[in-house]
């Protein structure tokens, strides 16, 4: 029994290990890179993952309670309407630039 508390202890730290450098990852790729699109890109894809793999770690410690479970309808939430959101300020930015065409790179597809 204590050989599986230690097991689930040790894969419920190397989750939090992992969430937490793709959120630092997140915040160096915030930094990093200059354009809007990219920065939000960033945010909506890193920042996802890191908050199922912390989260995940957080279930896995605290076991299956009513608690657990708010953890994971939350992760569920943040699942899907992040990735959402920042489909829709990336398309208001492309909406809303004037000087689109000069800071992107536009890449055309003609049917032939």
């Amino acid at each position: 029994m204590i050989i599986l508390h230690w097991a689930r202890f040790i894969l419920a730290a190397l989750l939090m290990g992992a969430g937490l450098l793709t959120l630092l990852a997140t915040a160096v790729g915030l930094f990093r890179f200059h354009y809007v699109l990219n920065r939000i890109n960033v945010a909506a894809k890193c920042d996802t993952f890191g908050v199922l793999l912390t989260f995940s770690s957080l279930i896995l410690i605290l076991g299956w309670d009513i608690a657990s479970l708010k953890l994971f309808l939350i992760m569920v939430f943040l699942w899907l309407a992040n990735p959402v959101s920042g489909h829709l300020m990336a398309h208001l930015e492309v909406a809303t630039n004037p000087d689109i065409m000069k800071e992107c790179e536009i890449i055309r597809y003609d049917a032939d």
